[in-house]
Parts: structure tokens; C-alpha cells; sequence
């Protein structure tokens, strides 16, 4: 399921004395079964294209092509909520949106909604639980009893569970010790692996290096620049100059660069530097 948007505008609170212009002409392609990365400091934007992925804003101009999808702003609700089901959207701290009595109930809830049976859901619901690293024992248990980590990865199965096409995440790993945003992170991978297309919000650039395959950079309601993170990271003056920064390892081989070492290109990952050194 490819994504495209055309000349895209939006502005919050359109009509009214406090109307703010959030998002201006932008065009971008989410390719079916990318991991494609968004990045800009708050209020470039970002989480306003999120939103707008899965119809929970409409635009104010242009068009949000999702499939046989159209949303513009004169989409009907109908045709949304059947747009909802295909790209997920997981909000940083997902586990805010927990509510039901157990940890089954509540990853079962989503099916249920679309008329999945409860039996049905509930297989469903174990499978993606399963699939986030939630062991059977905690099923049962209310999921505010759980650890954080393991609250966002029952969110995260409640999203999986309605078996999406896209999976849209803003800043999954915020508030994660190391250990869980690696697992985390790895599970995103799994899913991608296994066809699925990601669409990722976040300001480590780290893990834009390490997982995405497209980078969208956006600043002040614009896109600024777009490429492979390959791409996007040899100009690190300009990512420096809009405050969004490269790798660790490729600020590095900046330096190192300037030091005298001859380079080809700045590497992006520490295995891709490794290479460079040694040959």
C-alpha cells in the first residue's frame, strides 16, 4: 500500500481568529514497502502529516492519496474509518490509549469494532501479543499493572491487531531505557521484514540510518530535502544548520576528515565505516 501526497496544505483551526498554518504545498511518495523516515524539529510539521496518513486530519488543499483511498477536503467519514483500518497509527506514548479491563480485552478491542467475532478476535489478539514479546501470563492481567515498556508494546499489538497495511509510528521508542527502544525497534524491523510498510517519526538519526530506506526532512510546514539516508546525511552543515544533526558516526568521519583522512564519503553506520577504514 503506496501513500502519496499532492501539494498537500493544512492549517489548524482554518476559518477561525487563532488559524495556524501548519503545512504548506507539500509533495511526497511513501512507497509500498518502504521504511520511510520523517524528520524536522516540533512544529515542522511532522506529526501533522502523521495525522493526516490515516484520516484523522483532512486537508485543507491538495490530496492524500492512500491506495483507493482519496482523502481531500471533501472526504466523507465513511470512506475514512475504512482508511483507518489499513494504516495504523501509533502515537508517542502509545500506552495512553489503554483502557480495557485486561490485556486481552483491550488488544481484542479493535477487531471486535471492525465485526470480528470475540473468539476471532482474541486469536488475534494472542498472535500479535505474541508478536510484541508479551507473554501469556500477563493476558489476563489489567495492562496498568504492566511495566511502561511493556504497556506500549500492548498499544502497539492493539494496532497490529487490526492487521494494517502501513504502521505509522511517532516517536515509538520516546521514554525507553536503551535496552527496551533496541527491542523495540527490532520488532519494527521484523514487521518490515515480513513486508510490511513503516513510516517513522523521530529525532534519533541513529535509528534513520540504521532502518529507513527514504528520509523526508521538514521544516516550518515545508520539505526541505528528501533522499536515502545515505543522501540526506552527506550534508551535514545543512542538517547542522537546521538543528536535526547526522549519525554519531558520520559527525566522526567529519571530523576525521578534517583531520587529514581521506574518505570517499562520510559513512552512516559503524559498519560502513569499519569497510572505509580497512578496505
Amino acid at each position: 500500500m503506496g501513500i502519496t501526497l499532492d501539494d498537500v496544505s493544512y492549517s489548524y483551526q482554518a476559518g477561525s481568529p487563532f488559524e495556524g498554518p501548519a503545512l504548506f504545498g507539500v509533495n511526497l511518495e511513501i512507497k509500498k514497502g518502504s521504511y520511510t523516515a520523517l524528520i524536522g524539529h516540533t512544529g515542522s510539521g511532522k506529526s501533522t502529516i502523521l495525522q493526516l496518513l490515516n484520516g484523522l486530519l483532512i486537508p485543507s488543499e491538495g490530496r492524500v492519496l492512500v491506495d483507493q483511498f482519496e482523502i481531500s477536503a471533501k472526504s466523507s467519514n465513511k470512506n475514512i474509518k475504512k482508511l483507518r483500518k489499513e494504516v495504523g497509527l501509533v502515537f508517542q506514548f502509545a500506552e495512553s490509549q489503554l483502557f480495557a479491563e485486561t490485556v486481552l480485552q483491550d488488544v481484542a478491542f479493535g477487531p471486535q469494532n471492525f465485526g470480528v467475532s470475540k473468539s476471532e478476535a482474541e486469536k488475534i489478539a494472542r498472535e500479535k501479543l505474541a508478536l510484541v514479546g508479551i507473554s501469556e501470563d500477563l493476558y489476563e492481567r489489567s495492562p496498568f499493572e504492566l511495566s511502561g515498556g511493556q504497556m506500549r508494546r500492548v498499544a502497539i499489538a492493539g494496532i497490529l491487531a487490526m492487521e494494517p497495511k502501513v504502521l505509522v509510528l511517532d516517536e515509538p521508542t520516546a521514554g525507553l531505557d536503551p535496552a527496551g527502544r533496541r527491542e523495540l525497534m527490532d520488532i519494527f524491523s521484523t514487521l518490515h521484514a515480513q513486508g510490511m510498510t513503516i513510516v517513522l517519526v523521530t529525532h534519533l538519526m541513529d535509528d534513520v540510518a540504521n532502518f529507513a530506506d527514504q528520509v523526508y526532512v521538514m521544516e516550518k510546514g515545508r520539505l526541505v530535502k528528501s533522499g536515502s539516508p545515505y543522501q540526506v546525511f552527506q550534508d551535514v552543515d545543512f542538517m547542522e544548520a537546521i538543528q536535526l544533526g547526522v549519525p554519531k558516526i558520520t559527525k566522526f568521519a567529519q571530523n576525521l576528515q578534517k583531520r587529514g583522512l581521506n574518505l570517499p564519503h562520510l559513512p552512516i553506520s559503524l559498519e560502513e565505516f569499519k569497510e572505509l577504514i580497512h578496505g
